[in-house]
This record gives structure tokens, C-alpha cells and sequence, in this order.
């Protein structure tokens, strides 16, 4: 692209040159010879006066006296009737310009100037022209090259970025050529790399999110289906398999949400439920777990509550909350309700040595943990709080206290207090 740049830049250069150089040659020719043939009359005009004066004052008409009236490069013939012919300077070789003019009293004086002396001014002109068209060539050569090189490397820069995009390395560059089309392609570009590298960041951490998020539930739904096989019993058989399908239900949902959260965390699907049930789900999911610690679970505060939200993304953030209770926590787990406002709350607190004061709030934050967990449950459990337009926070570092805030719209019944496990 570059030698076709400059090779077109050069080809107008020349065809200009060519066009107005041949013209200006031509133009410049023909007022050299025209301003010679001038001068050659203009000579001889004034050599007749000259002879026409001195006729009419009777002086003698000789070279003697004319020879100083005429150029070094000129030659004249001065005729005057009854005298001898007259002749001043030196006759010129070969091709002349020739003006003859003629007096009152029959004198008649011719003055001739050789033509290489107009053929030497032609050619200095042309030396000139020349000279002139070469340096011209010579500076659009240059701004070609220049001008090939501004488009050419921020082409393959583009090219180079692309390549980039290509082999998986979405970081845009944000550079910028001052060409205005090129920097189009730049935005363009750039705007993909961003939208390629959100991409990327949507799936790994749906990945982490899945991960992570499905393993305990997993490992819960696997041991229902181990206490089946070992059963007999077909009434537990029966109560032990409507738990597990209950289970993938909720499964489900959690994958659903994570999908949903992926693409776009701002998209909810709130419906009003009952959050009773919800917590009395994720404790029978979670008391075998806290029986084999030999701990309890504890349920308090207002019942018959309903809240705004999606039943599976709740569960699965009091699921998180009871899960860092079990793994990180000490002693009971209480699992509070009450009402604030147009708010339902439920808090999770247990007797544990809580959240270290260096973390406070950033342990909702990704990959921060104080205990060498892998620091996602908190912030997908936030990340799907907020899904649904509640929020997940911390009230209280030591002991811990969480507390999940959804939209609640039913008046609570009085608060009362139930042990479980």
C-alpha cells in the first residue's frame, strides 16, 4: 500500500508538472522571442532618428559617429541616398531577427541580432523550469512517503490489534492516529475489545459462581439419595425423595438465577412469597450437617411473613450465610425475622469469633476471605440479593450478625421462638 501511495502521488505530481511546465516552457519561449524582436525594432527605430537628425542639420553620416548608437550583440546597415552605405557592428551567423525601418528623406536602417542569443534565454528559462520541477518531485516524494507512512502504520497497528482480539487478548489500546476514518476503527475496536473482555469476565465468573454455589447443595442432595438406598423403609424412602426433588427444584432455580445474573445482574423476577417456608426449607437441608457438629439451629422473631423476591435466590443466600455459620461460625446459629419498615428482615448470627475487623465490609467483596475459603459465597450471595432490588449486609463484626433485607408487604404475626436440632 505504501509504494501504491506513493507511486500515485508521484504520477500527479508529474502529469501537473508535465502539463503546466510544458505550458509555461511555451508561454515563456514566445516572450523571449517576442521581446527580442521588440528590442531589434525598437533599435532600429531609434537608429533612423538618429540618422533622420543629423540629415536635417546636415552632419556628415559615417560609423564614426553611429558606431556608439548600437549594442555589442546587435548588427545595423544605415542607407541614406547619395551616401555610402553604413554598417555598425559585427553581421551574425546563421538564423537572425531582422527589423528594417524607414525615414522621411529615403534613409532606411536595418538592425539584425542573432538568434542563439534568444535560444541561450530560452534555455537558462528552461535550466530554470527544470530546476524548479525537479525540487517539486522531490517534495512530493517526500510528503508522499510521509503521508504513506501516517496511513500505513496506524493500518498495521489496527491490523496488529485485531490480531490481538483474535488470539484472545481482549485489553483495548486506546490509541488514536488523528485520521478521522481510522480512528473510527479504533473506537470500534477498542469498544469490542471491552465488550469481548466483559464477555470473558461474565463467563469465568459464572463458572466460579456455579462452582461454588452448587457444590454444598450438591454434596446435601447426595446424601439424600444415599440415606434412599440404605433405607428400606418406603414411607422414608418416600419423605426422603420428595426432600430431593425439592431440592433440584431449588437447583434449578440457583443455576437459573446465576444464567440470568451472568447477562445482566440488573434483571430480576421478584414474586411474592412466602419467606416462612423458605427458612424452613434451607433448615431442613442444613440440620443433619449441624446435628453431626453437635450444634442447633434457633428460629426467632415474626412469623407469617411474606417478601418480595425469587424464593431460589433467597434460599440460596441463606444458604451461603448458614454455610459460613457452620464452617467459619461456633455455637448456635440464630436465624432472626422481623420487620422494618416496608422491609422483611432475616438475620443470621451464631457464637463465632466473627468477622475480622481488617476485613468490615469488604468480605463481601470477591476473592476476600480470612479463612482460607475461596472468598465468592458472600459476593454471589449479595450479587443475587441485589438481583431482586434487596441487600446483603453485615450489622455486626463480633459476634458476626448478616442480615438479608427483601421488600415485604404482609403484616407480621407477633414474634415467637423455635429450637431446631
Amino acid at each position: 500500500m505504501r509504494r501504491r501511495l506513493i507511486a500515485s502521488t508521484l504520477a500527479v505530481v508529474l502529469v501537473v508538472i508535465g502539463v503546466f511546465g510544458l505550458s509555461l516552457v511555451l508561454v515563456e519561449s514566445h516572450a523571449i522571442e517576442s521581446t527580442a524582436r521588440d528590442g531589434v525594432e525598437s533599435e532600429a527605430v531609434r537608429l533612423t532618428g538618429i540618422v533622420e537628425n543629423r540629415i536635417l542639420a546636415g552632419e556628415s553620416i559615417d560609423a564614426k559617429g553611429l558606431d556608439r548608437q548600437i549594442a555589442d550583440d546587435r548588427f545595423a546597415v544605415v542607407r541614406v541616398p547619395g551616401h555610402a552605405e553604413v554598417r555598425l557592428g559585427t553581421r551574425p551567423k546563421g538564423a537572425v531577427l531582422t527589423s528594417t525601418q524607414r525615414g522621411d528623406h529615403g534613409e532606411s536602417v536595418t538592425v539584425e541580432e542573432s538568434r542563439s542569443t534568444v535560444s541561450q534565454e530560452i534555455g537558462r528559462t528552461l535550466l530554470v523550469i527544470l530546476a524548479v520541477a525537479l525540487l517539486a518531485v522531490l517534495a512530493a516524494v517526500v510528503l508522499a512517503v510521509l503521508q504513506a507512512r501516517r496511513l500505513t502504520s496506524p493500518l498495521t497497528d489496527l491490523a496488529e490489534t485485531a490480531e490481538r482480539l483474535g488470539s484472545g487478548d481482549p485489553r483495548p489500546r486506546h490509541r488514536r492516529y488523528g485520521v478521522p476514518e481510522l480512528d473510527r476503527i479504533a473506537d470500534v475496536l477498542d469498544a469490542s475489545a471491552e465488550r469481548i473482555g466483559r464477555m470473558l469476565t461474565a463467563e469465568r465468573r459464572l463458572a466460579a459462581d456455579a462452582s461454588h454455589q452448587l457444590r454444598t447443595p450438591l454434596t446435601a442432595l447426595s446424601m439424600r439419595l444415599e440415606e434412599i438406598v440404605a433405607t428400606d423403609d418406603h414411607e422414608t424412602v418416600k419423605e426422603e425423595a420428595t426432600i430431593a426433588l425439592g431440592q433440584v427444584e431449588r437447583l434449578t432455580d440457583v443455576v437459573q438465577r446465576l444464567l440470568t445474573n451472568s447477562r445482566d445482574p440488573r434483571s430480576g423476577s421478584a414474586v411474592d412469597f412466602d419467606l416462612d417456608e423458605v427458612i424452613r426449607q434451607q433448615v431442613e437441608e442444613w440440620r443433619p450437617a449441624y446435628q453431626g457438629e453437635g450444634r442447633s439451629m434457633v428460629l426467632s422473631g415474626a412469623r407469617g411473613l411474606r417478601a418480595v423476591g425469587t424464593p431460589g435466590a433467597v434460599a440460596q443466600v441463606l444458604a451461603t450465610l448458614i454455610e459460613n455459620a457452620l464452617m467459619h461460625g461456633a455455637g448456635r446459629v440464630t436465624l432472626h425475622t422481623r420487620v422494618t419498615g416496608t422491609q422483611a428482615v432475616v438475620e443470621v448470627s451464631d457464637d463465632g469469633p466473627g468477622v475480622p475487623p481488617d476485613l468490615g465490609t469488604r468480605v463481601f467483596e470477591r476473592s476476600v476471605s480470612g479463612r482460607n475459603s475461596t472468598g465468592l459465597g458472600l459476593a454471589v450471595a449479595r450479587d443475587l440479593a441485589e438481583a431482586d432490588g434487596g441487600r446483603l449486609e453485615l450489622l455486626q463484626h463480633r459476634p458476626p450478625v448478616f442480615a438479608l433485607f427483601l421488600a415485604q408487604e404482609s403484616a407480621p404475626e407477633p414474634p415467637h421462638g423455635e429450637v431446631i436440632g
